[in-house]
């Protein structure tokens, strides 16, 4: 048996022992402790006026092998923002694979003699997020390669592989004409919005304007008055609103003068018609082309049996999820959200995309931190709710999946590029994540990854709900560099 003393030596040699894991554990150091932020966190939420009820936290090794670092309300379900894409991109990539592409079918139900089909040309959409200019010029230049430059029936579109309901783009937040407001849709051209491009010409006094892509039976003035710098004020100001736009009708007018201080100028507008955009960007494009029509551009179906004449195919998943990620583009994710509906439930709509994402969820990630409310795939909704413990749990498991290298690389590098390049941090710590806010509906959040000062990486999440979320911007800045102070 040990003597007294050899005993009360080895209970000394412990304490000892618990003494230097306490001071020089890394986690141990970091953690605030129970009910309790890290101070400069606490600070910045003060002279925000956030109080810390209002906000939800987590920090934990991305391996998910240790107990998270701080946890604050993590289980408290939250509106996320944009930081729902998150879980719309994961879920994205674990179940159609960083391959995946979505092909836009094209029929011909005549023959084509003399440069004439005599019939009609049908192009199928099957939810293709990134059917912009360029791309759509790309199908129409093979539709002409088939030998064809005049159509005499019509060009019919069929957008019944999703059935989202009508849709009001302004029902949100009253901005119809806002790009990030566009509705998904299973043939979604060029976002159904139009750029409109100024040009100054000094000579003439006047600003050139261009649109693209041009719209069939809708006038846009070719120039626009170009204004004198006032008081010999050299600077550009919100030119847009000197424009005085007026984008409603069969014309696009502008009241006011585009400042000759601006250079050019580019401006992204909603068509204010969105269900006739696709066919008014379609017939423009082909009449610019050189085709014709002798017909109209319609929405309609494909006749049963009819085989493609060719497939343009979409980019693969893993540029589309950084598309989305990176420069958090609302209605690319609701394209991805109702393409996961139509591949696994065989129904492209929410109900069938929610369905999909619940039973996603629960086998993938788990139960046990509460599922998400799945309104739709953006987060722009004020239905939407996630808690921060299962976000993070989402990320854990994400770290360690075969996808793992595309997600990470889809988020925003703080101050490097996406919605976060201008956001610098004091630590200058390496950290990807996806930010999301509402500010008219108190909605502000962050979540990802975090690489630590010791070579460890941690997922981070931070929400804020509050009238003043907004203004918790630096209080999730301070939370990553506590994060990265390991």
């Amino acid at each position: 048996m040990p003597t007294a003393f050899q005993t009360a030596a080895r209970l000394c040699v412990a304490a000892s022992l618990s003494l230097f894991y306490l001071v020089f554990s890394p986690d141990a150091a970091a953690a605030p402790g129970d009910g309790m932020l890290p101070r400069e966190v606490e600070a910045a939420l003060a002279r925000a006026k956030v109080p810390r009820e209002a906000v939800t936290v987590l920090v934990a090794d991305a391996e998910g092998q240790r107990p998270p670092r701080l946890a604050w309300r993590s289980q408290e379900p939250v509106n996320p923002a944009s930081v729902m894409k998150l879980v719309t991109t994961y879920a994205g990539l674990d179940l159609l694979g960083a391959a995946y592409t979505w092909n836009t079918p094209v029929y011909i139900d005549g023959p084509v003699r003399g440069g004439v089909l005599e019939g009609n040309l049908y192009i199928e959409g099957r939810g293709d997020p990134k059917l912009v200019i360029e791309r759509l010029w790309l199908l129409l230049r093979k539709v002409q390669a088939l030998g064809i430059q005049r159509i005499a029936g019509d060009i019919v579109l069929d957008r019944s592989a999703f059935d989202t309901g009508a849709f009001d783009p302004g029902a949100f937040d009253g901005r119809p004409l806002r790009a990030y407001n566009a509705g998904a849709d299973a043939l979604l051209v060029n976002f159904k919005s139009v750029q409109l491009s100024f040009t100054p010409d000094a000579a003439g006094q006047v600003a050139r304007v261009d649109v693209t892509p041009p719209l069939a039976g809708v006038a846009v003035p070719a120039t626009v008055p170009l204004a004198a710098p006032a008081n010999g004020q050299q600077g550009c100001g919100d030119w847009r609103t000197q424009l005085r736009g007026d984008f409603q009708g069969a014309q696009f007018q502008f009241g006011g003068a585009y400042p000759a201080g601006c250079g050019e100028g580019s401006w992204v507008v909603a068509y204010p018609d969105p269900d006739s955009f696709a066919a008014r960007a379609i017939a423009g494009l082909w009449a610019q082309m050189g085709g014709q029509v002798q017909g109209t551009v319609r929405d309609g179906r494909v006749p049963a049996g009819l085989a493609p004449a060719f497939e343009l195919q979409s980019p693969p998943l893993a540029e589309v999820v950084r598309d989305i990620n990176k420069y958090s583009n609302n209605v690319m994710a609701d394209q991805l959200f109702l393409t996961l509906g139509f591949t696994q439930k065989r129904k492209g709509t929410f109900a069938a995309s929610r369905a999909t994402m619940r039973q996603w969820w629960n086998e993938r990630i788990g139960t046990g931190e509460g599922q998400p409310v799945f309104d739709n795939g953006s987060g722009l909704s004020m239905e939407g709710r996630v808690t921060a413990a299962g976000l993070a749990r989402m990320l854990q498991v994400a770290w360690r999946s075969p996808v793992m290298p595309e997600l990470m690389s889809s988020l925003p590098l703080v101050g490097v590029d996406g919605t976060l390049k201008r956001r610098q941090l004091r630590s200058g710590a390496g950290a990807h994540l996806k930010s999301g806010t509402m500010p008219e509906y108190g909605v502000a959040g962050l979540a990802g990854y975090v690489d630590g000062a010791s070579g460890r990486r941690y997922v981070l999440v931070a929400i804020a709900n509050h009238a003043n979320a907004a203004a918790a911007r630096s209080a999730f800045d301070a939370l990553v560099d506590w994060a990265a102070q390991d």
